[in-house]
């Protein structure tokens, strides 16, 4: 096992996508093999010494940024075991990328459903996350694909657990691990709203016990092994660009869309994200207001009648097939996928240029509530004058809401507009992170959604698995809140 200290090295592991900053660490450990990394958690549960997990740096809220201690970094875990046709199914070591387990499981026929827009990501990572992507609007989120997962817990002890095997029925857990440690821990009284979310942990009346374990950010355990169910892979998928003259008609468009059959993904580009866009594609025809890229699997072959479905749908949104982009080949299809990427990336190169840092909401909400949603962010901007974004995951009801501050003031303000939509969100029956976490970021806005007490009985149970509070420290609630219970 490789533990190095120079601060060179650990510099690369002290930041992500979230651009927060202050991380600092006294080690970077890289296990490769399961018994020695089970070895130095004991020996860092006896020290009491902190462990953040680093995988592959994507995430947007800080969540693998230390603040003390050592980083395990799971990158040497990154053998895919194996790759079942019969079973439909991956096991997979934590450190893949994700880009690999996709391409690994098409050769086989199948197809990996999470299909987050990070291909960088690594596959334990999104476990921990309970990541998805635009094509969770029809496979869902990560958590329905985990089968199994084998794991280090804050002990430890090596625990695995299958999906099917343990459920937890009324208000407490009792748990017993190898060795014949047995935690015992009181279940939050809150329930996650059904609506897309990675808020904290999952907790559902008689839900599975993986589940607890999907989303947890780290905290509970560190994730080394899965069993994933794969899909059959699609015979062909069909990708379009649709433009509009005005922001209605597309989300009128996106809720036609959503009845369609076997659609993929909905992704939705607001007036200020398409103009990101016109500026790395200038075919981008001119005038437009709004755009919708969606995918749709389809049988192979001729798409003539998918098409005609489509185009019926567009002349009754306000648009036309002049209007559109349809791939006519898998290039055209993976262009069309990078050019749906660059907004985040654009976002980010604003972030640089101006050096304040973006201040975004990842909220989603039931289908019935999201025109209100929508609208409520619609009649916030006009009253304001910030350079902002929306774009995403229309499909799923579920939008990114980036505010660009030019200024210390707006910043402050920014952050005041940001908690009026996450009021506006959880009065609708929604979630204050539909796909991120929350990280070392977020803490108020789950204080906002299930209320100081239930953040507690959240950090209960965090303590039950975690004595000593050594992983992942400051992810979904800070240390401050842990030392006072």
């Amino acid at each position: 096992m490789l533990i190095k200290k120079d601060q060179d090295i650990l510099i690369g592991y002290l930041e992500d996508s979230s651009n927060l900053s202050g991380g600092h660490a006294e080690a970077l450990v890289l296990p490769s093999d399961i018994e020695e990394l089970s070895e130095f958690v004991k020996d860092a549960n006896s020290s009491k010494t902190p462990i953040t997990v680093s995988a592959g740096g994507t995430s947007t809220t800080g969540s693998r940024i230390p603040f003390g201690g050592a980083i395990v970094s799971t990158e040497k875990f990154n053998k895919i075991l194996d790759i079942s046709e019969d079973e439909m199914a991956a096991r997979v070591q934590a450190g893949v990328l994700v880009e690999d387990l996709k391409k690994a499981s098409e050769t086989k026929g199948l197809f990996y459903t999470s299909h987050p827009t990070e291909k960088t990501a690594f596959v334990g990572g999104t476990i921990a996350t309970n990541a998805s992507g635009p094509r969770s609007l029809k496979y869902g989120p990560t958590r329905k694909w985990v089968k199994r997962l084998k794991m280090i817990m804050p002990t430890g002890e090596i625990f695995e657990i299958r999906r099917g095997e343990r459920f937890l029925d009324g208000p407490y857990l009792k748990l017993s691990l190898p060795g014949g440690r047995v935690i015992d821990a009181v279940l939050p009284t809150y329930r996650t709203p059904d609506v897309k979310s990675s808020a904290g942990y999952y907790m559902k009346p008689g839900m599975d016990l993986i589940d607890l374990f999907i989303g947890q950010e780290g905290t509970l355990s560190i994730i080394i092994e899965a069993d994933i169910a794969l899909a059959k892979k699609p015979k062909s998928i069909l990708s379009s660009f649709v433009f509009f003259d005005n922001e209605p008609d597309a989300w009128l468009f996106s809720r036609g869309a959503k009845l369609i059959k076997d659609i993929l993904s909905i992704e939705y580009f607001g007036s200020n994200a398409l103009r990101l866009l016109r500026n790395k594609n200038t075919n981008i025809p001119s005038g437009k207001n709004a755009a919708i890229f969606f995918e749709q699997e389809t049988g192979g072959g001729s798409d003539d009648s998918a098409i005609d479905v489509w185009a019926s749908l567009i002349k009754k949104c306000g648009s036309t097939l002049d209007d559109s982009w349809v791939a006519m080949n898998e290039k055209d299809a993976e262009r069309f996928a990078q050019l749906r990427h660059m907004v985040p990336e654009s976002v980010n190169d604003i972030v640089r240029r101006d050096g304040f840092k973006k201040l975004s909401a990842d909220i989603a909400v039931p289908d019935d509530k999201f025109p209100e949603m929508m609208n409520y962010y619609t009649e916030t901007f006009k009253a304001e004058h910030f350079e902002y974004m929306i774009f995403g995951h229309i499909g799923e009801s579920h939008v990114h809401v980036n505010i660009l501050p030019k200024s210390e003031q707006e910043e402050a303000h920014a952050k005041e507009t940001i908690l009026y939509f996450i009021r506006k969100g959880l009065s609708l029956g929604g979630t204050v992170s539909a796909e991120h976490g929350i990280g070392k970021i977020k803490h108020r806005y789950l204080e906002e959604m299930y209320g100081a007490a239930g953040v507690a009985e959240m950090a209960r149970v965090k303590k039950a698995f975690d004595p000593n509070c050594i992983l992942g420290l400051d992810n979904i609630f800070s240390r401050d809140l842990l030392n006072t219970l």
